[in-house]
């Protein structure tokens, strides 16, 4: 007859976390951001920020990202990269940061108070034609630039509410 061991087994291990740690936020070195004068009426901010970030688009193929597709394949648009921050100020903010932004060569896209009254690309860039920059009346600016230039270009705005 054998004797058979008498064996204890060690509790199993605690189940590992199933949940993932978040990965870090990315953080990005530039910014893109849009600026929008205060007193628009709510169809024109989403109409003058549509208009300025397809500005930044065209003109900066590094901050659009890769297609998308769905899971069945369906093939979507790049956008960008990273986040648009959207801000917003008075007349004489927007002025300023229009200043600083040509002062600091960012790249940049304007949308004027004239705008609302065209109806084609071609008048779009003839009523901007006609004024001088000093005597632009700015009703939305968007840049692009590292982090740092952009927020000077920005300052004395707040965040879209």
């Amino acid at each position: 007859m054998t004797k058979t061991d008498s064996t204890t087994t060690a509790p199993a291990p605690a189940p590992a976390s199933t949940v993932a740690p978040a990965p870090a936020p990315v953080r990005f070195d530039t910014k893109i951001a849009v600026l929008l004068r205060a007193d628009l009426r709510t169809w024109q901010r989403l109409n003058v920020t549509a208009f300025l970030v397809s500005g930044l688009g065209t003109q900066l193929p590094e901050v659009i990202g890769e297609p998308y597709a769905d899971a069945d394949g369906t093939p979507y648009l790049p956008m960008f990269r990273q986040p648009v921050l959207v801000f917003e100020g008075t007349k004489e903010i927007l002025t300023a940061a229009h200043g600083r932004a040509l002062a600091r060569g960012l790249p940049r896209a304007v949308f004027t108070s004239d705008l609302f009254a065209t109806g084609n690309d071609r008048d779009n860039r003839a009523v901007v034609r006609a004024v001088p920059t000093a005597g632009l009346d700015l009703v939305g600016l968007a840049v692009h630039g590292p982090r740092t230039a952009v927020d000077k270009v920005l300052k004395g705005a707040r965040m879209h509410p």
